[in-house]
């Protein structure tokens, strides 16, 4: 009988909101069990004076918690989605998957302009190659810039005048209260955002059998499939969380679909398609999109990447 639950977290305000959001989850089913937050810094957070980029995002804002959770320092992980590595950083960990948030990313802008009304003159910030790589598509006369910190960190920055706008995640916004600062909202044909996007993970040890079955409770079936159709479609590319590679997955109608793009950096060249199959049609709609793209001529972005 569990009588505890030791939840590891980053101690960002973000991940804070999140981790508060599982344990209330837990709380509501569970009232009699003592639930308590541990903090741990990773790598992503030590390190904050370096570009993220390809060489180095895989765990860089996980592997220190997934480490604790091995060496039973704490009982359960809680990520963002998009944070943890396609390939999985050890067998021996599963997971479960909250309700989605909002899947978009979002413009933000000290002086309320929206992205038409930015040129070279004024600096955009974001660390993702992903979003750099479809703001310059949009218009390459795009002035973006590196970004690092954590979500208000960022905003603070764009307040003193170190950038003039910022795109970031529409859910992180939106859980911490702070869309005052949105200026905009892309949709996805604008901007399709990192696959898992919005979506929260839960880590638990394999052993760990009853409170994997107590966390069952609290997982989204829906967002648990389309977040893993969006992940497969950028392991099937070869890339890691921060590649120039979107996707997005939903279910509507009894069909499951997704859209799925890679982009060169300086956002040229773009494969960008959409699939979808009846919802009862067991087939990894992510994996056969991404076979799809590479058949197309995507191939060749890759090997760029990995060269680059």
């Amino acid at each position: 009988m569990i009588k505890s639950v030791k939840i590891g977290t980053r101690s960002s305000k973000l991940a804070l909101y999140q981790s508060n959001l599982v344990k209330e989850k837990l709380s509501s089913l569970l009232p009699s069990i003592k639930i308590s937050i541990v903090e741990i810094k990773t790598k992503g957070d030590k390190i904050q004076d370096r570009n993220l980029d390809r060489s180095i995002d895989k765990g860089f804002f996980v592997k220190e918690i997934q480490e604790h959770l091995l060496d039973d320092k704490i009982d359960i992980a809680v990520h963002s989605l998009k944070d943890l590595p396609v390939e999985n950083y050890s067998g021996d960990l599963t997971s479960i998957i909250l309700e989605r948030g909002n899947h978009c990313d979002v413009f933000l802008s000290r002086n309320k302009k929206k992205l038409s009304d930015f040129d070279h003159t004024l600096k955009i910030g974001t660390s993702s190659l992903r979003r750099k790589a479809q703001l310059l598509n949009i218009n390459s006369d795009l002035n973006i810039d590196d970004i690092r910190g954590n979500v208000d960190t960022r905003i603070s920055k764009m307040l003193n005048g170190e950038f003039d706008g910022l795109v970031m995640a529409a859910a992180g916004i939106e859980r911490l209260g702070l869309q005052k600062h949105v200026t905009e909202y892309f949709n996805t044909d604008q901007m399709l955002p990192a696959p898992g996007q919005g979506a929260i993970s839960v880590e638990v040890k394999k052993t760990n059998n009853e409170l994997f079955e107590m966390l069952k409770n609290i997982c989204d079936q829906e967002t648990d499939l389309c977040t893993y159709y969006e992940r497969s479609f950028m392991n099937e590319l070869g890339g890691g969380c921060n590649s120039p590679i979107g996707a997005y997955s939903f279910i509507s109608n009894n069909k499951k679909k997704i859209t799925g793009s890679i982009l060169s950096l300086d956002g040229k060249q773009v494969y960008k398609r959409s699939l979808e199959k009846d919802l009862s049609d067991d087939i990894n709609i992510g994996k056969l999109l991404a076979e799809d793209l590479i058949k197309s001529g995507a191939k060749e972005i890759i090997k760029k990447l990995t060269i680059e």
